[in-house]
């Protein structure tokens, strides 16, 4: 049996040791000023970029290989990855098409790291430590798509309707309001055969007349049409999605509190 360093976080469902997909291609344009000259995940949140902050928290949980999609000033990502000491090994591959695909593309190019016991995770959402690892531990098989639950959704969400069982129904931004409680946070776990099922649903994703024009979540959401896409619930975990500038000033309050070793309400 090969050895495994002390910190590996290990899938509790196959005894694997888990890697991660950051997508972080896009601009990020909604942020106007912000991102003209830099990518959206190299936005500063009290002394560490959007991508450190996201690779120190797979650091803390035992995952030691992430692929990083690059896409809009790719070259500035390289160097900020240059001068990290330390933490997971990073592999990066560039998304030619940024420009004009969304998240779908992007997935499709870096579709080789989707396999075994994997997390997708969107380059613009950060989320505690102890969020990433309730996730982590989680045992749920297959695809799992991580939620939150509020009083009431807006527009821009990533919306999501689940079964009392936890199952998906449906996700997307344009779901009848009536029907949705939940929201995707940008986080999503494959184990088991969950990563081979995505990447074929990809593969045949992107050959569709929409193509590159679709997001991932449109995949499962044809997926759990017929057949079964867990959720988990991060049940009152903080966590933060930066789209627009005033994200940006609460994600920094966000961050501000988790450096001074303030624990979310859920962990605490």
């Amino acid at each position: 049996m090969p050895f495994l360093p002390k910190a590996c976080r290990i899938c509790p469902s196959k005894g694997k040791v888990m890697k991660a997909i950051i997508l972080s291609a896009g601009q990020g344009s909604r942020l106007g000023v912000l991102t003209h000259e830099r990518p959206k995940c190299l936005i500063d949140f009290n002394g560490r970029t959007l991508l450190d902050r996201q690779l120190d928290t797979l650091d803390k949980n035992g995952i030691e290989e992430v692929t990083v999609v690059t896409g809009f000033r790719d070259d500035a990502i390289e160097e900020s990855l240059a001068r990290r000491t330390g933490g997971p090994r990073v592999k990066t591959i560039y998304n030619p098409f940024f420009k004009v695909a969304d998240n779908l593309g992007s997935l499709y190019v870096a579709r080789a790291a989707l396999e075994g016991d994997t997390l997708v995770w969107n380059g613009d959402t950060l989320v505690s430590d102890a969020l990433m690892a309730a996730v982590i531990d989680n045992r749920k098989d297959g695809i799992c798509v991580t939620i939150d639950r509020k009083p009431a959704y807006d527009d821009d969400d990533m919306k999501g309707v689940t079964g009392q069982d936890g199952l998906l129904h449906a996700i997307g931004k344009r779901l009848p309001m009536r029907t949705v409680n939940a929201e995707s946070i940008g986080l999503l776990a494959f184990r088991g055969d969950g990563a081979e099922r995505f990447r074929r649903a990809v593969e045949e994703a992107i050959r569709s007349k929409e193509g590159t024009t679709i997001w991932y979540l449109r995949v499962i959401h044809q997926l759990a049409q017929k057949q079964d896409i867990h959720t988990f619930d991060i049940q009152g975990h903080e966590w933060g999605e930066v789209d627009f500038p005033e994200d940006v000033d609460t994600a920094r309050e966000l961050t501000a509190r988790w450096d001074e070793g303030q624990q979310d309400v859920a962990a605490a």
